[in-house]
């Protein structure tokens, strides 16, 4: 088998998402029992791989052009599913449930291929995979995580300057608060920056954030009129389900890691061990192996498909679906990361015991 075609197993999940948009019975769950039951439940049973390419292997997997044609035609089926999706949505007398599970396995959809295929496509330097990322972002209406992710996260990570690092003892629910409104004003301040540097007004055509919100807002206005008010708020209802399953995301990746303030004021260089990892095998492949999130924030201009597994990078006790459950409920939450933290002498004993006392 080729090493690309392990990765177009992450369609499967289209597959269970179109039965989810064409049936109103059982198999209107079939994506969401998937993602949420079957793939925790395997990877609590299977090793994760920790294996790496060789340096040969390496070369070859990067140059080959098989592993970006995947994450094109991922964006081309998840549009061609948010069609169905919206279609299937006005269908007259539907059910509570039925709506409630097309909703839910749309902004899964939304979270996984267009987020997650952006996040990859928006590293690259080719105009034409930039323009995917943000097209692949509008499903969600999250196009200034292109800004702010590449020219913010990446820079301040692990530092209390970055939103999308949850601070100790910080909950799920109040993360999302923090990291969805501090993103976008964070994206507002580099691009406003940026403008000021060129010595342009705020208000002007090349300021990238207008462009950003002209172009979801014009997306809105096509989409209430061609399939109406009701189906654009049942979208727009999916579209916060996908971008808080990516802020989900970004919270069980850097909750409760900092790197050092050092002498000169500067933050030490982004290694490793500023991120948690997971090496389980069906997380990697559905997400693209974002799930090596501490080789992507050492060297974030490394494609996804020869990322390294880092032995000094602290590792997820399960894969990414299973944190994110847990997460949802903190005091698992906190019991669970923080005896691994201080097992990894990521967190004094002392403090451990004082914030489980809290629980």
């Amino acid at each position: 088998m080729k090493h690309w075609l392990k990765y177009t197993t992450s369609f499967v999940l289209f597959f269970w998402a179109f039965m989810a948009f064409t049936h109103t019975n059982f198999w209107c769950w079939s994506a969401l029992l998937y993602a949420w039951v079957l793939i925790p439940l395997v990877e609590l049973t299977l090793k994760p791989d920790i294996t790496n390419l060789s340096e040969q292997e390496e070369q070859v997997a990067k140059n080959n052009r098989m592993y970006d044609i995947i994450l094109y035609i991922a964006v081309v089926l998840h549009y061609l599913l948010l069609v169905q999706f919206l279609r299937s949505m006005q269908m007259p007398n539907l059910p509570v449930q039925v709506i409630i599970a097309r909703i839910a396995t749309m902004g899964l959809l939304c979270g996984t291929f267009g987020i997650n295929v952006a996040h990859e496509l928006g590293h690259r330097s080719n105009r034409y995979e930039q323009l995917l990322a943000k097209a692949a972002l509008l499903t969600s209406l999250y196009t200034h995580f292109f800004i702010e992710h590449n020219r913010g996260h990446h820079k301040w990570v692990a530092t209390p300057h970055d939103p999308s690092t949850a601070p100790l003892h910080t909950s799920v629910y109040r993360f999302w608060l923090r990291s969805v409104t501090g993103t976008y004003i964070n994206a507002w301040r580099i691009v406003n920056k940026q403008m000021k540097k060129q010595e342009l007004p705020i208000i002007h055509y090349k300021n990238e954030m207008l462009q950003l919100q002209l172009m979801q807002v014009l997306w809105l206005a096509f989409l209430y009129v061609t399939v109406g008010g009701i189906v654009t708020l049942y979208y727009i209802a999916a579209a916060i389900i996908g971008f808080l399953l990516l802020e989900t995301v970004n919270y069980i990746e850097h909750y409760g890691l900092l790197r050092k303030l050092q002498t000169n004021g500067q933050f030490e260089r982004t290694m490793p061990w500023h991120s948690w990892n997971s090496n389980h095998v069906i997380g990697r492949l559905m997400l693209f192996e974002l799930s090596r999130h501490s080789d992507h924030h050492y060297l974030a201009s490394r494609k996804y498909q020869i990322l390294r597994h880092q032995q000094q990078s602290p590792q997820m006790p399960t894969g990414y679906p299973g944190m994110m459950l847990l997460s949802l409920i903190p005091p698992i939450w906190f019991y669970l990361v923080h005896k691994k933290m201080q097992a990894l002498g990521l967190m004094p004993a002392k403090q451990l015991s004082t914030l489980n006392s809290k629980l």
